[in-house]
């Protein structure tokens, strides 16, 4: 089975198809001929998502799936959130997303530094239109550690570990990371539906 994933991040089409292992055939924005950046205007992963899943079904007929992704820390009221690609942009600030957060969190006094990782998947089916949602929970750390992944993996610590997801290797991320439980969620749902 083909589908479209609405993406250009070459980090988000290696997971998943790392965490597909030849289930699915995935190709994404470039290779289906669209090459601009599809925005993200809206406050909830699930508008967003489906924003984009839209655009792409709407543009070729064909089949399919969009994320939208991003960390939410308990003690910042649940942000970066949705805004997590361009937080740092969004603040005008002069440093990294990664380098806000841990700036944001280093003014409070004694905050907490729990936080999840949340990815939610919008597929157009056939002209229908499902949610898949994937969450990771786990804690900030002081400083980034680790040179693998991408965003905010150098200084989130998955709940029962002691590495950050950018310490350890990329297979092991993958087999618990929020888009990975969220692509799990779409497997099972093709899988039920006879699709896989």
């Amino acid at each position: 089975m083909k589908l479209i994933f609405a993406t250009s991040n070459r980090s988000k089409i290696s997971e998943i198809r790392a965490r597909i292992d030849g289930k699915l055939e995935i190709t994404d924005l470039a290779e289906n001929g669209i090459n601009e950046d599809i925005p993200e205007p809206f406050f909830t992963f699930e508008e967003n998502a489906m924003h984009k899943a839209r655009y792409v079904y709407n543009k070729l007929g064909i089949s399919c799936f969009a994320d939208d992704s991003g960390l939410e820390v308990a003690a910042l009221n649940g942000e970066p959130g949705v805004f997590s690609a361009r937080y740092a942009q969004k603040n005008d600030f002069s440093g990294s997303n990664t380098e806000l957060v841990l700036h944001r969190l280093g003014q409070l006094a004694n905050p907490s530094r729990a936080a999840r990782f949340v990815t939610v998947i919008a597929l157009i089916l056939n002209g229908k239109e499902h949610f898949f949602r994937g969450s990771v929970e786990g804690n900030i750390i002081e400083a980034p550690k680790g040179n693998s992944g991408f965003g905010y993996d150098p200084i989130f610590v998955p709940e029962g570990w002691s590495e950050t997801f950018a310490e350890v290797d990329q297979k092991k991320k993958i087999a618990i990371s929020h888009r990975s439980r969220a692509m799990n969620n779409l497997v099972d749902f093709l899988t039920l539906d006879g699709k896989l």
